[in-house]
């Protein structure tokens, strides 16, 4: 669910450090592989140092920072394909990472959650710029929270001063949580108990309770869950085959996956969490897909395939995002936030973890996008930043 930055890296998701405590072996983690979809034969579709330098930094996130399995996944401005794994995807089997295996997306959940809101705005049926008492009349109340005085734009964008419930439910994860139902108004509650951090508008924090309500607010004014509606509005219009909503109690996932491992401290065993109950992401956090699906999701949000113009232009309205990542200079606009990028510029970015899962996934504004999984949360700051080094790789390497 949660998005690291420098300050939260060490609790990122977990609240307790996801550390490397299973070594995996040297031969392991150079024997990354490439592999082509039937659309990249073509010569042309990426250069042979960018393979290079991808295959390298994906062996690296296993050999150097002991993450069990790495894939990442490009395309080029002509949507040609390319998938790359590194490490194993069971430490028990020793079984290869599956090719563009699904994983937990974890936050990039809310890219498709601040679609489906911005939707709505397009067919009149939100305003960004109401309360969000307007919607939830009676809800949003705590210490120094009225939901008078927070807009739903403020809401998508993290400037609501709402407190994030993350620690809370990853506390005595493999204990007590990994397999514990939450309900959404449950996950509200949590976050309305802690007193505002800012007044709304005065500042900006990363908040899931921000994106639980987003997703409240959908079922209020459509009527319907919200995760039938990003299914029906998002998941099946781009076709993209292996991204899902889990089903209330679904705690596996679906398709080819590499397991997912969670240590609650540096040098402890890892445990295996493929299996765990998503409720706690829920809007904020909830989804699985793949990471060639998440490519194809970014880039057809971007060229304009979702949303109308008026709304992307809302969407790609940032503010300054301090510490949203480990690079720096990061801006949030509406579920969709900036990425530096080290040949210049910036790519359009969300990112998420997740027990088990580390996804960072871009696109740059000429169509390039890549996204990098690792199958285990970073305990270090210098590991999330070679997650975010690799990404780098993969979109400035030419």
């Amino acid at each position: 669910m949660s998005k690291p930055s420098r300050r939260r890296t060490l609790t990122a998701l977990s609240g307790v450090a996801a550390a490397l405590a299973l070594s995996v072996p040297v031969a392991d983690a150079l024997t990354s592989h490439t592999t082509a979809t039937p659309a990249a034969h073509s010569q042309d579709a990426f250069k042979s140092r960018t393979d290079a330098a991808v295959r390298q930094s994906l062996a690296s996130l296993v050999k150097e920072d002991g993450f069990p399995g790495a894939l990442a996944s490009l395309s080029d401005p002509g949507g040609r394909a390319r998938n790359y794994t590194a490490g194993v995807g069971n430490l028990k089997t020793r079984s290869k990472v599956p090719t563009d295996g699904q994983v937990r997306i974890a936050s990039n959940t809310k890219m498709f959650t601040a679609t489906v809101v911005l939707q709505l705005v397009g067919e009149g049926r939100i305003d960004l710029d109401v309360p969000i008492e307007t919607y939830l009349p009676g809800l949003v109340r705590g210490d120094g929270i009225d939901g008078h005085e927070i807009t739903v734009r403020q809401l998508l964008q993290h400037t609501s001063g709402l407190a994030d419930y993350d620690e809370e439910v990853v506390q005595d994860y493999l204990t007590k949580q990994q397999h514990r139902y939450f309900e959404p108004r449950e996950l509200v509650e949590i976050g309305l108990g802690k007193k505002a951090l800012f007044a709304p508008g005065t500042g900006w924090s990363y908040s899931n309770t921000n994106y639980v309500l987003a997703g409240l607010l959908v079922q209020k004014v459509t009527g319907r869950p919200i995760g039938e509606e990003i299914t029906n509005r998002v998941i099946e219009p781009l076709g993209l085959r292996h991204t899902y909503w889990p089903g209330v109690g679904d705690q596996t996932i679906k398709g080819r996956h590499p397991h997912g491992y969670f240590a609650t401290a540096p040098n402890t065993p890892y445990t295996d969490v493929t299996e765990q109950d998503p409720s706690a992401g829920w809007a904020a956090g909830g989804l699985i897909g793949t990471p060639s699906d998440l490519n194809r999701f970014l880039t057809a949000l971007l060229d304009g395939k979702l949303l109308g113009p008026e709304q992307l232009k809302e969407m790609k309205t940032t503010v300054e995002a301090p510490d949203l990542d480990t690079v720096g200079d990061g801006h949030y606009g509406l579920g969709l936030a900036t990425f530096k990028l080290s040949c210049g510029g910036y790519a359009w970015t969300h990112g998420g973890n997740a027990p088990g899962y580390t996804t960072r996934n871009a696109v740059t504004e000429d169509g390039r996008a890549a996204t990098v999984a690792v199958t285990a949360l970073p305990t270090t700051l210098p590991a999330a930043e070679h997650i975010e080094a690799a990404l780098d790789t993969a979109l400035c390497t030419r």
